[in-house]
């Protein structure tokens, strides 16, 4: 089969013939359709990542059909539409993830390719609203979104919640989940342009992050904030903890911008604030996530989609953070 290798860090990956995947006991393959992007590729491809083991395929969100299973009282999956849960072997305790827990994309062979062999238990039906691109956008940044939201920082109908760092895939979802929710949404953004877009999916405002008097900017506008869901960390953190809500949650994941200088923590315990990390998600996390999404009809945004042997056009496009919703690339 064709995939898209990454042999040399800070290189291209390139389009190469590497050997079918074989379907063991518990497992299954997938003929993929499509595949989608998230900064872990990128920042695996540069070197920025822990434990990275070469050569690897990269991707962690796929979605397509099952070919052939490795047990024989699983065919009923054959054929089967599915997408994959990219959280490997969360482990049994709900709260955190296990010792054994991984990312599909590193170590084990990821969804830049035209076939994968995945566990059984991390297929689910394709929701049937969405088309191939679509389905391919959802798996992580998804789960990463709803997790923080429902799970971690317990979102209710009517409260406020604010969204940084809107037009990537996870903020996106987060605003998307949020809005179906009923929530009172407001995000941050780099362009007007992406604001006015949150503002399209139900947003009822946002500001700019590059304008140094964004916080001031936002307070005018709104009250304190219930929840805050932030993905990008770095020196504007603290002014997240000003915003928020006596009794409030910030739930965050990721650093894109670096990890934040020291906050002032006496404003965290006097307003009995909630910090709250958050990585990815449980099976009952995907479960519940999936069923918003069919539910609500939830259609993910995707930026742009390439060919297979144009991955790495699509994580350039990545680096130069140029896209609101998710890239894709197809089979």
């Amino acid at each position: 089969m064709q995939a898209a290798l990454l042999t040399a860090l800070k290189q291209p990956v390139a389009l190469t013939t590497v050997a079918d995947p074989v379907a063991l006991p518990g497992y299954a393959v997938v003929r993929l359709k499509a595949a989608a992007l998230n900064h872990r590729d990128l920042w695996i491809q540069q070197g920025l990542y822990p434990g990275i083991s070469l050569p690897v395929i990269l991707g962690s969100d796929g979605t397509g059909v099952v070919t052939s299973v490795g047990d024989a009282d699983s065919t009923a999956w054959h054929g089967r539409e599915v997408i994959i849960n990219p959280a490997l072997e969360w482990g049994d305790n709900p709260r955190a993830q296990g010792p054994k827990f991984r990312i599909l994309g590193l170590p084990d062979a990821g969804t830049f390719a035209e076939q994968i062999t995945v566990p059984l238990a991390n297929l689910a039906q394709k929701p049937a609203h969405l088309t191939w691109e679509e389905a391919a956008a959802l798996p992580l940044a998804g789960l990463t979104a709803w997790r923080a939201l429902f799970t971690r920082a317990q979102l209710r109908a009517g409260e406020r919640v604010l969204i940084t760092g809107v037009g990537g895939g996870a903020a996106l979802f987060a605003l998307q989940f949020a809005v179906a929710a009923h929530a009172e949404v407001w995000v941050t953004s780099s362009s007007a342009e992406k604001i006015e877009r949150a503002r399209s999916l139900g947003a009822a405002g946002g500001v700019n992050y590059r304008d140094a008097a964004w916080p001031e900017q936002l307070a005018q506008q709104t009250g304190p904030f219930s929840v805050i869901i932030d993905s990008a960390g770095g020196d504007g953190f603290p002014k997240l903890i000003d915003l928020t809500a006596p009794g409030g949650r910030i739930a965050f994941f990721g650093a894109t911008t670096g990890n934040p200088k020291l906050f002032d923590m006496r404003k965290s315990f006097f307003r009995q604030i909630n910090l709250l990390g958050t990585t990815m998600g449980s099976p009952a996390d995907f479960a519940g996530m999936t069923a918003q999404v069919a539910a609500a009809k939830i259609r993910p945004i995707v930026d742009a989609v390439f060919p297979l042997a144009e991955t790495d056009a699509a994580l350039r496009r990545m680096e130069a953070g140029a896209q609101f919703g998710k890239l894709v690339v197809m089979m």
